[in-house]
């Protein structure tokens, strides 16, 4: 399988090819049909696009997976573990019900298709004698969809029945863009601290917490970011849970950063400083500006 573009050049093409209304919705269509280059009509609900578009046509979309992936059955279990879990390794072989050398072979495979990444967190734990295991990421959104609500429920879905299938997704819908808006939210960073570049960024876990946000600049400040991808406000309730864990961590950022997709609380506005930057939905339009053709990235395979 060919290295596929990155994450803001998925989203860069989806955005450029499906115009969508509005940034929220580009980001919750795009976890679900991001990186496949299909054309999706914006105007209809996403419910029903994924009935027309994914549900009708499972069998074929199942039978392109599997050329990819060869069938093996391991692999499948070990995606689907990793799509509904947090991503770490132990936690998706546990779901998987597998044991360590038949998941890292599997993982291998799926390295070698190109069907994932391994993440690690961006510091160490601040014992030494923890054992971190590495986050995973699909490489393609629409996969990450596809193993977390078609796949497992698939004997009901080749018989027609969706009811599983569309229950788990009502269930799940705005958790599970959470992972794209905060993957997104980093790529808004990178272009925002233009006075002091990032130079690294990424996310940290331990043990005993996880930071959403990390990052380092060229002058050695440290960030520590939160995100919050719901329908209510930033509150300052949110700067003293990063703030905690950042304690937990035993790390000292310069500067702390809320991304929030409703907003923010007056309270926590008046806070705004350079000790503290706010990001809201409309710093991410800055990720689609100077939108061209060359952005578009072409359908290789079949178009649903």
């Amino acid at each position: 399988m060919a290295k596929h573009p990155t994450l803001l050049e998925q989203f860069r093409s989806f955005y450029f090819q499906n115009n969508p209304q509005d940034m929220e919705q580009a980001i919750k269509y795009f976890s679900v049909f991001g990186g496949m280059s299909w054309s999706v009509d914006m105007d209809v609900p996403l419910e029903e696009l994924i009935e027309s578009k994914v549900l009708n046509n499972y069998k074929y979309i199942h039978a392109d997976i599997t050329k990819i992936t060869e069938s093996d059955r391991h692999s499948h279990l070990l995606l689907s573990g990793i799509a509904m879990g947090d991503r770490r390794t132990h936690s998706a072989l546990k779901k998987a019900r597998m044991s360590r050398s038949d998941g890292e072979y599997a993982l291998e495979n799926l390295y070698d298709r190109g069907m994932l990444q391994a993440e690690y967190s961006l510091e160490s734990p601040p014992n030494s004698q923890d054992n971190i295991d590495e986050k995973l990421n699909f490489t393609l959104p629409f996969i990450r969809f596809w193993f977390s609500f078609i796949s497992p429920f698939f004997k009901g879905i080749k018989e027609g029945d969706y009811k599983e299938a569309k229950e788990r997704f009502s269930n799940r819908e705005q958790e599970f863009s959470e992972l794209i808006f905060t993957k997104l939210a980093m790529e808004v960073m990178k272009k925002s601290f233009k006075e002091d570049p990032i130079t690294e960024i990424g996310s940290y876990w331990d043990r005993n917490t996880e930071i959403d946000i990390l990052a380092k600049t060229k002058s050695g400040k440290i960030i520590a970011g939160i995100c919050k991808n719901s329908n209510s406000k930033a509150k300052k309730t949110e700067l003293t849970k990063l703030k905690e864990q950042c304690e937990k961590a035993e790390l000292t950022a310069d500067i702390n950063v809320v991304i929030s997709k409703n907003g923010f609380s007056n309270e926590l506005k008046t806070l705004k400083g350079a000790d503290l930057r706010l990001f809201a939905l409309k710093n991410f339009k800055s990720l689609v500006e100077d939108l061209y053709d060359e952005d578009f990235i072409e359908c290789t395979g079949k178009r649903y």
